[in-house]
């Protein structure tokens, strides 16, 4: 019988999840291999996670008995099913929805009071994310309040650890993705949106079944909205704790791009990602086993001295081919043009009103719990 591994360190402790990004910062430089209870194997430097990205054969995505497309899956499958999905974020689509985009930016953030202090992530964040998700694939108005709904119950449900709930959460979220399905296949409809086109999408022949369909949805939904939304709660804090970059791109607006992939390199909006090694494999002088799980901390990776010059410095002019905001090798996020443009979007309405974004006094923002990453809680004022 194996003995227990002794665990390094505990990411539910009252120190790590108070400030995490400093925990993981340690933890890179003194144990950048560390093993715990709850992540098991977690990797902290940028050069042993860019080696598990390129390395699908040594280390896999199919960490899961549940259906992942394409995130869940290894090449030869991945290649095909990542081939099909690609067209749905090229330049064109996001151009053509660019103009949707930013009516839903405008309107939300000409809602924010003036002079009074605002939450962020519930008046901003989280309204922007599910809206324009929702906008993008084609479902109605009526669609963003049970999302919503969901999504809080889920991110509820993950924190405690509750499985009953957590399963059934999921049929209740493939009963939502089953409604759209529906209205869409109803008689007499033809409908042309993003989520119909999916419908009748084709993998080496073959037409996505619906658990498919769900699963390719609930990345588009479910993780596009909880990153889109972290994102925006970390990119309005850290300008409103930095009144002079504020300042500066809100008279130069063409700054916005760099600035936004500096920022999130910072304090990303995504905490971990999981694989599983496919034999016995060493990674920073630790020797895993064939089906140990690993875990990519991405935002300690970002802030790697071996692979940035001053990594706490905000540099926006610095290259950002090293950047692994958007994730590297196969598994690359395919919907990175679109989140882009939608966090362009929103800062250039933001930016725009000429109200400063302003901290609260004695309000500090609250970080997020595991598996969520950023803030949970932002509060924040706009300038009368």
């Amino acid at each position: 019988m194996n003995s227990p591994i002794a665990p390094d360190w505990d990411p539910r402790a009252a120190g790590v999840l108070r400030d995490p990004q400093a925990a993981t910062d340690d933890l890179r430089a003194r144990c950048p291999v560390a093993y715990s209870n709850l992540l098991h194997w977690s990797l902290f430097r940028h050069a042993d996670v860019l080696r598990v990205l390129h390395d699908p054969a040594t280390f896999s995505s199919v960490v899961s008995q549940h259906v992942a497309v394409p995130n869940g899956m290894d090449p030869p499958q991945h290649t095909a099913y990542r081939r099909a999905i690609e067209p749905y974020f090229s330049p064109e689509r996001v151009a053509a929805f660019e103009p949707h985009c930013r009516a839903l930016a405008r309107c939300l953030v000409a809602a924010l009071p003036r002079g009074a202090e605002f939450e962020c992530m519930a008046q901003l964040a989280l309204p922007f994310a599910v809206q324009v998700q929702c906008a993008f694939l084609g479902w109605t108005e009526e669609d963003y309040a049970a999302l919503t709904q969901w999504t809080h119950a889920n991110h509820a449900a993950t924190l405690a650890q509750e499985r009953t709930l957590l399963a059934h959460l999921a049929i209740e979220f493939e009963s939502i993705v089953a409604r759209q399905l529906e209205r869409r296949r109803a008689p007499g409809q033809v409908p042309s949106d993003i989520t119909a086109a999916l419908m009748r999408e084709q993998v080496n022949g073959v037409p996505l079944t619906d658990p498919e369909i769900a699963s390719i949805l609930r990345n588009w939904t479910v993780g596009e909205i909880g990153s889109i939304a972290a994102s925006v709660g970390i990119l309005c804090d850290w300008l409103a704790q930095h009144a002079a970059v504020q300042s500066s791109l809100r008279a130069q607006p063409g700054g916005i791009p760099a600035a936004v992939e500096e920022i999130l390199r910072l304090r990303g909006p995504l905490a971990t990602n999981r694989r599983v090694t496919t034999c016995p494999v060493q990674v920073g002088g630790k020797q895993l086993p064939a089906g140990a799980r690993v875990t990519l901390h991405w935002t300690a990776a970002n802030r790697d001295e071996a692979a940035f010059d001053a990594p706490l410095a905000y540099r926006p002019e610095r290259p950002q081919e090293g950047n692994l905001l958007w994730g590297a090798g196969i598994h690359v996020c395919p919907g990175a043009p679109l989140a882009r443009m939608e966090l362009r979007v929103l800062l250039e309405e933001l930016l725009a009103l000429g109200a400063a974004l302003a901290p609260v006094p004695g309000r500090a923002p609250e970080p997020a719990v595991h598996p969520a990453a950023g803030w949970s809680c932002v509060p924040l004022r706009l300038a009368a």
